[in-house]
């Protein structure tokens, strides 16, 4: 960016350096608001930043919005043109990106881009004033002010309609004022509309949505004084909106006066000629650190081993995704898990999910890998599909079918960091989401030419399409069993996340068909208490809350009172209960004791009664002693020695 801002530099001085005015770079891109930004802008009173754009006129959620005017303009003014004997005037381009969202139907009054002498905010300018004039400069030379307004409101005969764009000169009677309706541009839809205003020296170019709105001859130094500020103004009247702007990118040639010396111009060409050699040195010794740098591949062999799998899916290079998710702008973020990040894109006109595997992740490999060769050969409707991976310049992305209503986790207990609660999960879609899961289990159990285990069954990894189907994703620590009758997958870690993982993997480092269960039963009483599980505080004791406060209230018959609050008791008793239940077997202790999933499914569908268990909580007891016999014909757990473990890998 530094590079390209000086060549832009250099070039300007000479070519305009035949003029003896020296003329520089005016510019600035704000891709979106901070709260530090506040320093670099004038605001009125009542303007000021919040979620990260201008809120031009005030963005009061609780009081009245009614009859105000605002204006926020760059705190550096900028000169639009020079006294000197050639009267050189400046030229510009802006872009910025405004949001209109009526408060009242119809909403108004508008916004606009403007150009003043003056940075202060005229009285009594809200209303059809847009903060542009009021009553008393309305049509005069003195108020010095030149807009481009985007209008929300027909408030006197000579407007068009109240959905226009028109350029104001000292007034706010537009001339010329153009209708966006048949653009098919609606200012107050509430949406983002990118607007972009351009000034050649000579005519004056305005583009909304990228579509031409009109162009026409226009001498800003007819009417401006040489030097002005730039910036927005708005405001509202009985009708109301809130009047906004999420980014802002202005570069124009800012002009100072010369004198008639022309070693001041050799100065300048000089000193911009030396810039531009240190800048090039510094270029060309940052490119080859930068290439050194990737030269050093840190996961080597790891393509290799993704392509050597026959159901590997598509390879995306690293430039589609990035366009496709906005350069994975944060407004894109869906989420963001023990190891990545989540990015909404658009690939093909097709909307998709990309994850983002952190650089900081130790087992950012090792979780890629296995969800590229495990997920890619999975097809099920209750699971997330892959469609894609990419790995290219030490980033590893994975590209998945996007899912409109997020994860389970968000309706369960709502998103804690906004303070957000989503409408209540009625007792049918749960009593869905719960069998959806089940079946996708049961497919990665018994469905599979390999068995594979999930390791990693939790509501932030049910994802819930259109229909609030549920969708089985994130097999990051996912395994197969590789050799048929083996029974487990054993693991130097112990990975999961605490509160669904069954006591035993703690001691024996292993990972089995009846740990997923346990997993599955500690879902299912989330989904159905609506509380979240909790972490084993003494493994010895086995004392998982959720579970133990469960196996509680089954002792003392009264079951049904775990039953989320929100549900109004609006649920079918008995199947509650027998649902219930089934969790408590599935979060048995004993591993010999929890149903397969094929069992579940039974259940579940009513083929078979919820299984029997004990009115006390068991206690952990290990080893465990395997039954005589088992009926379930899921049963695959083999007795094993005592292993410690050496970490814990939470998510």
């Amino acid at each position: 960016m530094w590079f390209s801002q000086v060549v832009k530099s250099l070039f300007l001085v000479v070519l305009l350096g035949g003029t003896l005015t020296q003329v520089g770079c005016f510019s600035f891109n704000y891709p979106e608001f901070q709260n530090e930004n506040s320093s670099q802008l004038i605001r009125s009173k009542y303007s000021y930043i919040v979620m990260n754009a201008i809120q031009v006129t005030p963005d009061l959620s609780k009081d009245s919005i009614e009859n105000y005017s605002g204006r926020a303009f760059y705190w550096k003014p900028f000169r639009l043109w020079s006294r000197s004997k050639n009267l050189t005037t400046a030229n510009f381009n802006t872009t910025f990106v405004l949001n209109i969202s009526p408060r009242t139907t119809p909403g108004g009054e508008g916004l606009s881009f403007i150009l003043a002498a003056d940075a202060t905010l005229p009285q009594n300018s809200e209303g059809q004033w847009l903060g542009i004039v009021n009553a008393s400069t309305n049509g005069s030379p003195e108020a010095n002010v030149v807009a481009v307004e985007f209008d929300t409101r027909k408030s006197y005969p000579e407007d068009i309609d109240n959905n226009h764009v028109g350029l104001d000169v000292n007034t706010i009677y537009s001339e010329p004022q153009v209708s966006l309706t048949n653009l098919s541009v609606n200012l107050s839809s509430g949406s983002d509309i990118k607007a972009t205003v351009q000034y050649d020296g000579k005519n004056m170019t305005v583009y909304v949505a990228s579509k031409l709105v009109f162009s026409l001859p226009f001498n800003l130094s007819h009417y401006l004084p040489e030097e002005v500020f730039v910036g927005f103004s708005a405001s509202t009247s009985n009708n109301t909106e809130l009047n906004c702007i999420r980014s802002w990118e202005f570069y124009g040639s800012d002009i100072d006066d010369g004198d008639d010396d022309l070693e001041l111009l050799w100065l300048w060409i000089t000193v911009s000629a030396a810039v531009l050699v240190l800048s090039g040195i510094f270029f060309y010794l940052y490119w080859q650190r930068k290439q050194a740098l990737f030269a050093e591949d840190p996961y080597p062999g790891l393509e290799d081993q993704i392509k050597g799998s026959s159901t590997a899916p598509q390879k995306f290079l690293l430039k589609g995704l990035r366009k496709a998710t906005g350069n994975f702008n944060h407004k894109n973020k869906l989420g963001k898990g023990g190891f990545g990040t989540v990015y909404k894109g658009l690939l093909a006109n097709k909307e998709v999910a990309v994850k983002r595997i952190s650089k900081n992740s130790s087992q950012g490999k090792q979780e890629f890998i296995a969800e590229v060769t495990t997920i890619g050969s999975l097809h099920h409707k209750n699971l997330v599909r892959l469609i894609g991976w990419c790995y290219e310049r030490r980033e590893l992305l994975l590209v998945y079918e996007f899912m409109p209503n997020g994860s389970l986790d968000k309706f369960i207990f709502g998103d804690e960091k906004l303070g957000m609660e989503e409408p209540t999960l009625t007792w049918e879609k749960r009593h869905i989401i719960i069998h959806g899961v089940a079946e996708a289990l049961d497919y990665l159990h018994n469905g599979c030419e390999k068995t594979v285990l999930h390791r990693d069954v939790k509501a932030s990894n049910i994802m819930l399409d259109s229909e609030f189907n549920a969708r089985l994703g994130d097999f990051g620590l996912a395994r197969t069993i590789q050799q048929r009758g083996k029974t487990h997958h054993s693991t130097i870690e112990v990975a999961g996340t605490p509160g669904y993982m069954a006591p035993e993997t703690f001691l024996i480092s292993r990972a089995t068909v009846e740990t997923d269960v346990y997993s599955f039963g500690v879902l299912v009483l989330e989904v159905l208490c609506g509380r979240k599980p909790g972490n084993q505080i003494e493994l010895t004791d086995y004392n998982n809350s959720i579970v133990h406060w469960l196996w509680e209230l089954h002792s003392k018959g009264r079951i049904l009172d775990a039953v989320d609050s929100r549900l109004n008791k609006e649920f079918d008793e008995e199947g509650m209960s027998c649902m219930l239940v089934l969790a408590l077997a599935c979060c048995h202790p004993n591993p010999h004791q929890r149903p397969s999933m094929k069992t579940v499914l039974q259940v579940l569908t009513g083929e078979a009664p919820p299984p029997l268990v004990p009115t006390e909580r068991p206690a952990f007891v290990w080893p465990v002693m395997p039954p005589s016999f088992k009926g379930d014909s899921g049963y695959s757990f083999s007795k094993s020695q005592l292993s410690p473990f050496t970490e814990l890998s939470g998510r």
